[in-house]
C-alpha cells in the first residue's frame, strides 16, 4: 500500500536528505509556487499534493547530484511513496537526467518553474528590497537575456516548460513572479 505524505512527513524526509539552507529554501520556494499554481489552475483540491511534489522534487540532489532524479526513485520507493508522486518528482529531470516526460499539467508546471524560480530569486536578491514584492517582468527579462547571470538556471528548460504548458515565456515569468510573491514569507526565513 503506497503512502500519501502529509506536509510534516514530507518536510521530515526532505530534512533527512538535505541540510544546506540553499536547498531547503529552494524546496520551500518551489512548494509555495506549486501550491499557488494548483489554486490558479483549478486544482485547489490537489494543492497539498502539488506542494509536496514541489517540496520533494530535489530530494536526492544534495547527496546524489550525479544521480539526480534517479536516486530519488529508490529513496521514495523505500518509504512506500505513491507512484504518482515518484513520477511527478522524476519527470522534472526530463531530457536532462531521465527520459520520463512530464504528463500531467502539474508535472509540466514543476518542469517549467523549477529553474525559473532560481533565476527570479537571483534577480530579486540584486534589488534594494531583496524581494519579489516589487520585482517586475522587465527586470527578470533583462537578466534572463544575460547568459552569465544565474548561469545554472537553464533557459532551455524554462522555455521547454513554457512550451509544454502552451504559455508564452513572458506569461510564465509573470505568473511565477506572482506565485513567488504568494509564498515569500515562507522561503525568506532561510
Amino acid at each position: 500500500m503506497s503512502k500519501k505524505f502529509t506536509r510534516d512527513e514530507a518536510w521530515a524526509l526532505l530534512c533527512q536528505w538535505n541540510k544546506e539552507p540553499f536547498h531547503l529554501r529552494h524546496a520551500v520556494t518551489v512548494e509555495g509556487v506549486m501550491r499557488y499554481f494548483a489554486r490558479e489552475l483549478g486544482y485547489a483540491d490537489e494543492e497539498e499534493f502539488w506542494g509536496i511534489v514541489g517540496l520533494l522534487h530535489d530530494l536526492d540532489y544534495e547527496k546524489f547530484p550525479d544521480e539526480h532524479c534517479l536516486k530519488v526513485q529508490e529513496i521514495l520507493r523505500d518509504v512506500d511513496a505513491e507512484e504518482r508522486l515518484i513520477h511527478a518528482v522524476v519527470s522534472h529531470g526530463y531530457a536532462l537526467t531521465v527520459d520520463i516526460p512530464p504528463e500531467h499539467e502539474m508535472e509540466k508546471v514543476l518542469y517549467a518553474v523549477d529553474e525559473l524560480t532560481g533565476l527570479i530569486g537571483a534577480t530579486a536578491i540584486l534589488r534594494p528590497s531583496k524581494s519579489v514584492s516589487d520585482l517586475e517582468l522587465k527586470s527578470v527579462k533583462k537578466k534572463y537575456k544575460t547568459p552569465n547571470f544565474a548561469a545554472g538556471c537553464s533557459r532551455e528548460v524554462i522555455e521547454r516548460g513554457a512550451a509544454m504548458l502552451g504559455w508564452e515565456l513572458d506569461e510564465l515569468i509573470q505568473r511565477t513572479i506572482l506565485a513567488m510573491r504568494s509564498c515569500e514569507a515562507e522561503y525568506a526565513r532561510f
